[in-house]
């Protein structure tokens, strides 16, 4: 990465190894054949893990996921400069593919000029230069794994059929609910008020009244305005204690009052759709994905081992930061 990573001969030139006290000497975490990764790229790598981290996961599921990850960097790091290098040996071009990358990313974000996109990377504490350096090198990084990984992978229908026989479990459509609900929020309401509130509502239903009338006129928000109809749903994806409640029932029965953790529902089930198992011209498509997949991931981890192994790579830092 000579124009990201300044080059361990250059170093030596500039004479930054043994500099006088004083000067200001940038760390090398490790090097990379002719490259070098610094301790400040480092630190750049990891902040931005860190708060994609924390924007995606919070409290324990954060911890657990940020212990996991810090424990890759340097090595992924390592990876991404040894890909660099591979496409820069093989001469690859990605000119084009930058160019429509840039244009196709201003379009999804209605940005009309490049001096607009300048404007919006400058929000961000990038310059267009260092955004579209970025871009290339990591198009370079793909184009590289796609002419030694992806264009060598073949999958076979018959492993897709022979995959598909082995696993039936994998390929089986779970029940689906089409549901209704009366909605009451325990939000400002004492426990006197509520069952109150959730007799007359039973009474009603019971009685034979329209349920998605009632709906309308006794449910709470958000659910009132669309006469509680609250969709479809497959199994696995409702509340735990909602799905228990409308898995008994038959289309057209409702439940009794089921809490759940935000207020309290009565259900009622309009449609159920049983399982069934798919058949395998329904999920072929998914299959050879998974068999590529998994196929891809095996060839890649053995050609990044070959081209590890044919390096110069040395880890001056194995914790830079003392994490």
């Amino acid at each position: 990465m000579r124009n990201k990573y300044m080059s361990l001969a250059s170093l030596l030139l500039l004479g930054l190894v043994g500099l006088a006290a004083g000067d200001i000497v940038e760390e090398i975490v490790a090097i990379v054949n002719d490259d070098v990764i610094t301790l400040s790229q480092y630190k750049q790598y990891h902040d931005s893990i860190y708060q994609m981290l924390r924007s995606q996961v919070q409290g324990e599921e954060f911890e657990k996921e940020y212990n996991r990850t810090k424990g890759e960097i340097l090595n992924n790091m390592i990876t991404e400069v040894l890909l660099l290098q591979q496409a820069k040996q093989k001469q690859i071009n990605v000119a084009d593919q930058l160019k429509m990358y840039m244009e196709n990313l201003k379009k999804q974000n209605n940005i009309e000029s490049d001096e607009q996109f300048r404007q919006e990377l400058f929000k961000q504490g990038l310059t267009y230069e260092q955004f579209s350096r970025q871009v290339e090198e990591n198009i370079m990084r793909q184009a590289v794994i796609f002419q030694e990984v992806d264009r060598s992978i073949v999958v076979e229908e018959a492993e897709a059929i022979n995959y598909y026989k082995l696993h039936p479990e994998e390929f089986v459509e779970p029940e689906e609910y089409k549901i209704r609900a009366i909605y009451l929020s325990t939000e400002g309401k004492s426990p006197a008020d509520l069952e109150a509130r959730q007799k007359e509502v039973s009474e009603k239903v019971n009685a034979a009244e329209d349920f998605s009338g009632l709906a309308g006129q006794y449910a709470d928000a958000p659910m009132k305005d669309n006469q509680g109809d609250l969709g479809r749903f497959k199994k696995g994806e409702l509340d735990k204690n909602l799905e228990q409640a409308v898995a008994k029932l038959k289309a057209g029965e409702t439940t009794p009052w089921v809490q759940a953790k935000n207020g309290w529902y009565l259900l009622k089930l309009e449609e159920k759709k049983e399982s069934r198992p798919l058949s395998f011209e329904e999920v072929k498509k998914n299959v050879e994905e998974k068999l590529f997949s998994e196929k891809r991931d095996k060839r890649l981890q053995e050609f990044l081992k070959e081209i590890k192994a044919k390096s110069y790579i040395k880890i001056l830092k194995p914790n830079p930061l003392n994490l």
